[in-house]
């Protein structure tokens, strides 16, 4: 966590616009539009980055999601400038900023940042850690601007405490204001969200996503959360391996994933393996024409949202019978004994629906929303 320490520090006491080549200081620009160029990112023989290209219109935000490991953070680094890239270039404004030909360093960036421990001087008041973001500004100035961002995440009363008497929603909106208050053209945010609980923790998320839209800042979220990420970014970045595997707003991901890494990634499945012949996949659900990637006699993974499987009376659809019923709260997860399937299917359904283990019942799967993908191939 030290680079966060330094760059936190960096940024807190350096005025946030960008400047000239000259030093001059340059026309604030509000959003900023913010690109990624071949960008690549090696310690030794390890590759961190592998050519990332992203392109992040001005007042857009972007959720960049992945396990660990698969090189969000590392992005945001070079983003932020903490790091510089291997290869290619990073651009704001169309203006590179890090590349082989120019290096501009984080101050000068007009950038803000929110960290997953929020960073906050324990040795300073809520106001005055509010207030260190606008150093270079005059004391009455800052301590005005800091006093209208506090009133704003609703913790004015709170301006004289320090950061140990208040809770982590607190704490949160204490490292937002902090990050907001110089008015930077971008955000870039690196898990915010992952310390706090789940009520907690959504209602951050709104208040937050209703700042970022007030500001209008440009706007890159690292999360392992898909939720989070559909929630939260006009687009969803996912990586895996350094690589920018899928980009797309969240419906589309959801809806048709490249891979099986993605599909299981945004949703809950029940896969099962089948041979192509012909060009087709014969399936219990019907005939599947193979992906044009698949040849014949390969293995290709039948995917199935748990759901999208739709549980009624006997004679609707395939025969089945409920072998297993674990309540959920507002939904059971069910385990089902299905007709053609080698495995029983995992089927979600409401509560109230109360099915019972033995009970007889009719399975339906629309075969229009089945995926399918190249079993044991990239994701699988």
């Amino acid at each position: 966590m030290q680079w966060l320490d330094w760059i936190s520090q960096r940024l807190a006491t350096t005025p946030v616009t960008l400047t000239d080549e000259t030093g001059a200081r340059a026309a604030a620009t509000f959003a900023a539009r913010l690109t990624f160029e071949g960008v690549e990112r090696r310690y030794g023989a390890e590759y961190a980055l592998r050519r990332v290209d992203l392109d992040i219109a001005p007042g857009e935000v972007v959720c960049l999601l992945g396990p660990s490991g698969c090189g969000k953070t590392t992005l945001l680094r070079v983003a932020s400038g903490v790091e510089k890239p291997s290869s290619g270039r990073v651009l704001i404004n169309d203006r590179e900023v890090a590349g082989p030909n120019r290096f501009v360093p984080p101050e000068k960036r007009s950038i803000g940042l929110m960290f997953q421990d929020f960073a906050l001087f324990p040795h300073l008041s809520i106001l005055e850690n509010v207030a260190f973001g606008l150093k270079g500004s005059p004391r009455e100035e800052a301590q005005r601007e800091a006093t209208a961002v506090l009133s704003r995440v609703g913790l004015l009363k709170l301006a004289n405490a320090y950061p140990h008497t208040l809770s982590g929603g607190q704490q949160q909106r204490v490292a937002l204001a902090r990050a907001i208050v110089p008015r930077p053209s971008m955000m870039l945010m690196d898990e915010p969200f992952s310390g706090l609980d789940v009520q907690l923790r959504d209602a951050m998320q709104e208040q937050t996503l209703g700042l970022l839209r007030e500001t209008r800042a440009t706007s890159l979220i690292v999360t392992h959360d898909p939720e989070e990420a559909m929630r939260l970014g006009d687009r969803v970045a996912v990586m895996r391996s350094g690589r920018i595997v899928q980009l797309g707003q969240a419906e589309e991901l959801y809806d048709r994933p490249v891979d099986l890494f993605v599909a299981r990634l945004f949703s809950e499945i029940n896969e099962d393996s089948y041979r192509v012949a012909d060009g087709q996949i014969e399936t219990p659900v019907g005939r599947l024409k193979a992906p044009d990637s698949m040849s014949e006699g390969d293995r290709a993974a039948l995917c199935i949202r748990e759901r999208e499987i739709k549980i009624g009376v006997p004679g609707q659809g395939l025969p089945g019978r409920v072998l297993h019923v674990r309540f959920m709260g507002d939904i059971d997860l069910l385990e089902v004994g299905v007709q053609g399937f080698e495995t029983p299917l995992r089927v979600r359904t409401p509560h109230f629906a109360h099915w019972a283990k033995g009970a007889e019942v009719g399975v339906e799967i629309d075969i229009n929303r089945v995926l399918v993908f190249k079993e044991n191939g990239e994701g699988a």
